[in-house]
């Protein structure tokens, strides 16, 4: 098979060898010259330490070869970003290709989850979107992952599945796409307040109860928003979340810890600017969501206090056992 990556971050990277280990024609793009000579000349992700990028994946800026002829394409690049890359998507997209989207998020003005951004430009059942726990460094070092995989085309499905599934890597199927973006999307938020807590000092016993609260507060947003409930019980769901906010991997876990450990404001500044922490980008969109939706979620309420509002981190706590 035939598979065009559209994004050349870690998790763009870890994904396209494992395809490149399933066999497949691997062709990946950034739109950036400096990236692609960086990884054509090292081949190394410089968020990918020691994981060797086989010479056989072609990396380029070349939009339109890495798109033609591909029998998949899988867009693996940041939330911010799908609007334009879909776009151009547009121009070259044949209807018996199918894609493929890794990408997890909300856009911020419209507050589209990144499906619906796909399918403003592109008419189209033959996608497919994958999601769970699974950071870029485990998959790129091959350990048992498991994503949900939502779609409403039987063949897509069968495609991305012979594109992934191996020894290590497993999907899970259902047809619940927005429910799958969601959790998806929102992870990232809560490991934010996850971090918090841990950066307080504050044990695994508590960010369970956080964990917990949030599981069943976003089986309802799933709910009202026209989802399926039991998607939270899914690996996007419980198990992405899980992972999301219990580990120090996780930026926006790190992000968090920096907040509640009350780092001076230039330390969490500098993380800001130099790293990406989606729940950040994230946590407006599915604050303005909420509101537009008319959907009560109190702890999103506070995240966004206490982000960007300066409202005291000791508040989580109080909120954790009034709630």
């Amino acid at each position: 098979m035939k598979i065009g990556v559209l994004g050349t971050g870690a998790f763009g990277v870890s994904l396209a060898l494992v395809l490149q280990e399933n066999g497949h024609e691997v062709e990946m793009w950034t739109k950036f010259e400096e990236e692609a000579n960086y990884l054509n000349q090292k081949r190394v992700s410089p968020n990918l330490p020691n994981i060797i990028i086989d010479e056989e994946i072609k990396i380029s800026t070349n939009f339109r070869k890495t798109v033609k002829d591909k029998d998949l394409i899988l867009i693996a690049v940041p939330a911010a970003f799908v609007d334009d890359v879909s776009k151009k998507l547009k121009l070259y997209l044949k209807k018996k290709q199918h894609v493929c989207i890794a990408s997890k998020g909300i856009e911020r003005d419209s507050c589209l989850f990144v499906h619906d951004v796909f399918q403003k430009y592109i008419d189209t059942d033959q996608v497919g979107v994958i999601s769970g726990p699974s950071f870029a460094i485990d998959v790129a070092n091959k350990v048992p992952v498991g994503l949900s995989l939502a779609s409403t085309n039987q063949e897509t499905i069968r495609v991305i599945k012979e594109a992934f599934q191996n020894a290590h890597v497993k999907l899970r199927e259902t047809d619940d796409i927005l429910g799958i973006e969601i959790c998806g999307s929102i992870k990232n938020v809560i490991a934010i307040a996850a971090g918090i807590l841990d950066g307080m000092g504050l044990p695994i016993s508590t960010q369970a109860m956080l964990i917990t609260e949030s599981l069943n507060d976003i089986k309802e947003l799933i709910d009202a928003l026209g989802g399926k409930k039991n998607t939270i019980l899914s690996f996007a769901g419980f198990g992405d979340i899980l992972l999301t906010c219990t580990s120090t991997k996780s930026r926006n876990f790190s992000f968090g810890r920096l907040i509640g450990s009350n780092q001076p404001k230039s330390v969490i500044q500098n993380y800001m600017e130099t790293t990406t922490i989606e729940g950040l980008y994230t946590l407006k969109s599915i604050y303005q969501l909420i509101k537009d939706k008319n959907v009560h979620m109190p702890i999103i309420d506070l995240i966004n206090d206490i982000i960007y509002h300066e409202k005291p981190t000791q508040e989580l706590l109080t909120f954790l056992i009034e709630k």
